[in-house]
């Protein structure tokens, strides 16, 4: 969310944790979804108050990445631990591994993306994100041969998106993720979620970020590697990245374009493979026998 967005819904967060920790007396198992900030001190305070309540914590805080003292919260406050990433039973050791829910939703591939007509572009989520990129996002929609897609998610209304995307007349809209990274030959995507689910569907990539300057940094004296969670997956894995990123300072028209037309493909593809075979499939069902099991 970002470190200053973040500090707007602390005192709604509280008020519900309350109710949340009242209502966890009438469940046998509580099953916590990703978000630790406030699972976290949530689980805490349903263990200090009913000990004997089972716990589950599936999408595990990215410890790998910073705040490591979320491990042993997690060991101290949940009962069972489900990853969703191939490398983190080595952080979680009493995690089990089923697979990523991606590789259950996706059920398409961009199998030949060279015959593809589009070029997508994802601005993110964000309203502080998309503003940050769509300048340069038309920049280079005006300097391609190919049609401009832009992704917009659904739960941004027709009223809103004018004043978060500003002008949008050269795009094509489209608001489902994976159906424009299907028809597209290459995306250039804000950093997130859709830059692991472009590197399981196969569209070629580049990933953007700009951010606030507080989160940069902030961000900047963590010394992360790589941002894109392929990336770092296939670091994790001990592989080569398989996709640009440009953060912050570089990230303007020219540069992008540059990097797209000396694009290494070769790369991207091997990368498509490990990451598709490493994070399997069929994860819901086996989540759903873990929470049935006595």
């Amino acid at each position: 969310m970002g470190f200053v967005d973040s500090l707007k819904i602390i005192l709604f967060a509280l008020k519900a944790m309350k109710e949340m920790v009242e209502l966890s007396k009438e469940v046998d198992t509580v099953f916590l979804i990703d978000a630790p900030a406030f699972n976290l001190p949530l689980a805490k305070k349903i263990k200090e108050k009913y000990p004997n309540k089972e716990i589950i914590y599936y999408i595990l805080p990215k410890a790998w990445a910073w705040k490591k003292d979320r491990i042993k919260k997690i060991e101290k406050y949940c009962d069972k631990q489900i990853s969703i990433f191939p490398f983190e039973k080595q952080y979680f050791k009493q995690s089990v591994y089923f697979g990523n829910p991606l590789m259950d939703e996706i059920t398409k591939y961009n199998t030949d993306y060279n015959k593809n007509e589009y070029i997508s572009f994802l601005a993110g989520s964000r309203k502080t994100e998309i503003k940050f990129l769509m300048p340069i996002f038309r920049e280079i929609a005006t300097s391609i041969k190919e049609k401009p897609l832009l992704v917009i998610p659904p739960f941004f209304n027709e009223k809103e998106i004018p004043n978060i995307y500003g002008d949008t007349s050269n795009f094509r809209i489209e608001r489902d993720t994976n159906n424009a990274l299907i028809k597209s030959k290459f995306a250039f995507i804000c950093s997130g979620t859709a830059t692991l689910e472009a590197s399981i569907i196969g569209t070629p990539f580049i990933l953007v970020y700009k951010a606030k300057l507080l989160d940069y940094i902030i961000v900047s004296f963590l010394k992360f590697k790589y941002i894109g969670l392929a990336n770092i997956i296939l670091n994790k894995l001990g592989n080569h990245s398989m996709h640009p990123e440009f953060f912050q300072k570089n990230i303007n028209k020219n540069s992008l374009l540059e990097c797209k037309n000396k694009y290494d493909y070769d790369r991207f593809n091997k990368g498509v493979e490990i990451i598709r075979s490493s994070l399997k499939k069929g994860c819901s069902k086996m989540i759903a026998t873990l929470i049935q099991a006595p």
